[in-house]
């Protein structure tokens, strides 16, 4: 059996450019329909987040605009990720995850982790060790990206340089109504890391697998992007 950690953002507010606190966390599409489609493929799965914070569900995540109106698919979320219970509301620490012990380790996504786990040391080293064993899988979605940005060795590589993969676009955050008060964009950091940063139109599901590095666009992709962790996990066996 396959072993995967989720991880989720501890922060509940992201500072923006102008100081004002925005409230924020993971986002719940980006949680829920991975996590269902590993259960279902039977992976045994942790939850995990910087310090152990119990997470925070970014509300925006659960406003009916963000889920094509539909009331029943926001009530859905709720009761998936409340009978949870303590497996998300008491979550592993980052500090104490073991590469070793993980064949995926998943980035879920949200402004969250813009605030942590952009800045996260032990984020940044867990995933240094992932990455460099072609056995293992690192995967993220939307803004879980962010949680690369510290992934450098010793010697100061940037781990993913060089590679393709994508993210929450410039395009989608002005859309979304808060490139211009943003401290920096996830697109541009990316970039400027040395990443081969490639989008598609704002709001299509699009997911890049660079080797052992899957990455998605936004919230529209993270039931592709559980798919492409699965068939690369099939196909390992």
């Amino acid at each position: 059996m396959a072993s995967l950690v989720m991880v989720v953002s501890g922060a509940n507010v992201w500072t923006m450019k102008n100081a004002k606190p925005h409230p924020t966390g993971f986002w719940a599409e980006e949680f829920v329909t991975p996590h269902r489609k590993f259960t279902e493929a039977g992976l045994k799965i942790t939850v995990a987040s910087p310090g152990g914070v119990a997470p925070t569900v970014d509300p925006l995540s659960l406003n009916l605009a963000y889920n094509s109106n539909d009331a029943d698919k926001v009530q859905e979320q709720q009761g998936y990720m409340k009978q949870l219970g303590s497996a998300l509301t008491s979550p592993m620490r980052v500090e104490d995850i073991d590469p070793d012990r993980f064949d995926v380790i998943f980035l879920v996504g949200g402004h969250g982790p813009m605030q942590d786990m952009a800045v996260h040391p032990t984020t940044g080293a867990v995933l240094v060790a992932m990455l460099d064993n072609p056995k293992k899988l690192v995967a993220a979605v939307c803004h879980g990206p962010a949680g690369l940005l510290p992934a450098s060795r010793p010697d100061g590589t940037w781990v993913p340089k060089d590679r393709q993969l994508t993210g929450f676009s410039n395009e989608e955050e002005t859309q979304a109504g808060f490139a211009g008060n943003a401290p920096w964009l996830l697109e541009d950091r990316l970039r400027i890391s040395g990443a081969r940063y490639i989008a598609k139109a704002p709001w299509t599901p699009h997911a890049i697998a660079d080797g052992n590095l899957i990455t998605c666009q936004q919230n529209y992709s993270a039931g592709v992007t559980a798919d492409a962790v699965l068939k690369q996990l099939a196909a390992s066996v």
